[in-house]
């Protein structure tokens, strides 16, 4: 009696699990969904949509990844560029220091590009400034490498570290500021920069 009872509730509970799997999948789809629409909205700049997706009570999208690159609305709007963009998400409570898949902080990007403006954004948004990407590459190390001697006071004055090696050849923004004669402003930028205190992590975590 006992063991036919077992039986009964084992093949009910078999026959429950299909319809919680069934149940979950398309509160997963939608969800995704509703993310994959959010960063469609930010890279095309749909301000409307973006804001009326925002704010949906209970809304989690805003660090929504992408399924490919793993970037999120951060990533995009530093590729487009658009302060303004940047400026709303943070007020939104976006992260700003969620890497995509290449390893890339918003704050590595910003600077790859030049973007001083959107790196003090960035950093008034309390952006790490020393993420790195895969390579190794921190902003500071980005805007040694393009002479950028006004990002590099920016990064240094929030506590960039001038001594955090890359990975592809061991150096750091001191190290590429002194090897790099075309600019003696930049190198004695770095050469002055005192050492920062560890604090930061390195390299990406995988």
């Amino acid at each position: 009696m006992v063991a036919t009872s077992f039986r009964s509730a084992f093949a009910a509970a078999l026959l429950a699990v299909p319809l919680i799997a069934v149940a979950a999948a398309p509160a997963a789809a939608q969800q995704q969904s509703e993310g994959y629409k959010f960063l469609d909205a930010v890279k095309n700049e749909k301000g409307n949509d973006v804001e009326q997706m925002l704010n949906k009570p209970g809304t989690t999208v805003i660090n929504t990844r992408s399924i490919t690159t793993g970037e999120t609305a951060m990533h995009i709007v530093v590729q487009n560029g658009s302060e303004t963009y940047l400026s709303f998400l943070l007020a939104k409570g976006a992260n700003p220091n969620v890497r995509d898949n290449a390893g890339n902080a918003p704050i590595v990007m910003a600077a790859n590009r030049g973007r001083n403006d959107l790196v003090e954004r960035l950093i008034a948004g309390k952006a790490n400034v020393n993420f790195s990407n895969s390579n190794g590459e921190t902003a500071l190390i980005a805007a040694v490498r393009r002479r950028d001697l006004t990002m590099i006071q920016t990064l240094l004055a929030a506590g960039a570290d001038p001594d955090q090696a890359d990975l592809l050849a061991g150096q750091s923004a001191r190290d590429y500021a002194k090897l790099d004669t075309r600019s003696p402003a930049v190198a004695k930028a770095l050469a002055d920069a005192p050492k920062a205190k560890r604090r930061a992590v390195s390299g990406p975590k995988l």
